[in-house]
C-alpha cells in the first residue's frame, strides 16, 4: 500500500502534475486510485465550500485554525470511508491532490509561531490517529513562488480575480502558507520540488521528471 500526496499552494500545478504522474504509473500497469481534496462533488465538503466562499467571514483568519481544519478533515474521512478505503487495503497506489498536509499549509499560519509544533502534532493525531485515515508514504511539495502562482491563477480565471476564493485572494496569507509549508515539510521530511526559476514557472515536463525521481523509491 502506498499513499502519495502532491501538495502546494493554489496555482502551483498540482492538478497537472497529479494527472501526469497518474498517467506514468498507469503506463507501468500499477494499480492506482486518484483522489482530489476537497471533494467538491460530495456533501461532505459543504462546510469547506461555505468557508472558502466567505460565508463565515471574508478573511481566512475569521475561522480559527482548528475549526477550519475540522471542516477539511471530515471531508477526507468521508472520502476514505466511502470511496477508496477498499482500494487502499487491496494495495493500490493512492495518489492524492492535497491531503491532511493541506491543513498544515493553510491553517497553521493562523496561530502564533510558538504554537506551530503543537498544532502540527494535533493535526497528525486528529486525522491519522482519531479519524483513522492513512498516513502518507510520500509527500511532494510543489514549491511555486506566490508571485508566479498568482499569475497562473489569473490565467486560470481568464483575468477575473473575483473568481478567487478567500485563500487565493489574500496575498499575504498565501505568503504565510508558503512559510508554513517549508516549516512542516522540514519536520515531516516532505520532498520539495522546485517549480520556478527567475520568476518564471519551469516547463511542466521538467517538473514531472523531478516528481518521478522522488516517487521511484516508494514504488520499489
Amino acid at each position: 500500500m502506498s499513499l502519495i500526496v502532491l501538495e502546494g499552494l493554489d496555482g502551483s500545478g498540482k492538478g497537472t502534475q497529479t494527472a501526469l504522474l497518474a498517467q506514468a504509473l498507469e503506463r507501468r500497469g500499477i494499480p492506482l486510485r486518484q483522489v482530489t481534496f476537497p471533494d467538491y462533488q460530495s456533501p461532505s465538503s459543504a462546510l469547506v465550500k461555505m468557508y472558502l466562499d466567505g460565508e463565515f467571514g471574508s478573511d481566512p483568519g475569521d475561522v480559527n485554525a482548528y475549526a477550519a481544519s475540522a471542516f477539511y478533515a471530515v471531508d477526507r474521512y468521508a472520502s476514505f470511508r466511502r470511496d477508496w478505503k477498499a482500494d487502499y487495503h487491496r494495495g493500490s497506489v493512492i495518489l492524492c491532490d492535497r491531503y491532511a498536509t493541506s491543513n498544515l499549509v493553510y491553517q497553521m499560519g493562523k496561530l502564533p509561531r510558538r504554537e506551530w509544533d503543537s498544532y502540527l502534532s494535533w493535526v497528525e493525531d486528529f486525522e491519522y490517529g482519531k479519524l483513522g485515515i492513512p498516513r502518507p508514504d510520500l509527500v511532494l511539495f510543489l514549491d511555486m513562488p506566490v508571485e508566479v502562482s498568482q499569475k497562473l491563477l489569473l490565467g486560470r480565471y481568464h483575468g477575473d480575480s473575483g473568481k478567487k476564493d478567500i485563500h487565493e485572494s489574500h496575498l499575504e496569507f498565501l505568503r504565510s502558507c508558503g512559510e508554513c509549508a517549508r516549516y512542516a515539510g522540514e519536520r515531516l521530511q516532505w520532498k520539495v520540488i522546485p517549480c520556478a526559476k527567475e520568476g518564471e514557472p519551469l516547463p511542466v515536463e521538467e517538473i514531472h521528471r523531478a516528481v518521478l525521481r522522488q516517487v521511484e523509491p516508494v514504488l520499489k
